[in-house]
């Protein structure tokens, strides 16, 4: 959704429809669930705060299996005018928390779609109990019960196994 900064006038605009975004993902399998946002005008600047929600398909980080993630952002950003002066601008330390638009354009949809990615979890889990896959045969020990010896220790481990052992006594 392409938003025409000189269009927003008074109080702004709110968009609480996921269905007017269509399409904000580059990734066909992730759904918009949730969106309240509300863009306005602070001079020549514009900001859009709100919150909005997804369910995007995963990949456990320890049995490899795919299940889907709500995902919840809070949204609060600063786009402000991009500046005519080429290719190399130097940021400031607030700068860092602002965005550009170009064109007199916004574009929300891309706004969505990178707060939505910031929001995912760094190593998703399909649950807090995975048992995660066998290291000997790969065997998924959420569904599969694996009878394989475990692989013995490094012996170049041994000072750090004592060490834990003392600690915990």
């Amino acid at each position: 959704m392409i938003i025409r900064v000189s269009d927003l006038q008074g109080e702004g605009l709110h968009i609480a429809d996921p269905a007017a975004l269509a399409s904000p993902f580059a990734d066909s399998s992730w759904r918009l669930t949730r969106l309240d946002l509300h863009v306005e005008r602070d001079a020549a600047d514009v900001v859009v705060h709100g919150e909005l929600g997804a369910t995007v398909p995963q990949t456990c980080g320890r049995c490899l299996e795919s299940f889907p993630v709500d995902v919840r952002a809070a949204v609060d950003s600063r786009f402000v005018p991009r500046p005519a002066t080429g290719e190399n601008v130097e940021l400031g330390e607030d700068d860092l928390e602002t965005d550009f638009y170009t064109n007199d354009q916004l574009d929300l949809a891309a706004l969505v779609e990178t707060e939505t990615t910031l929001a995912l979890p760094m190593k998703p889990l399909c649950r807090e109990d995975c048992r995660g896959l066998c290291p000997v045969c790969g065997a998924n020990r959420n569904t599969v019960p694996c009878t394989c010896v475990p692989p013995p220790r490094d012996p170049r481990l041994a000072a750090l196994a004592e060490l834990a052992a003392r600690f915990n006594n």
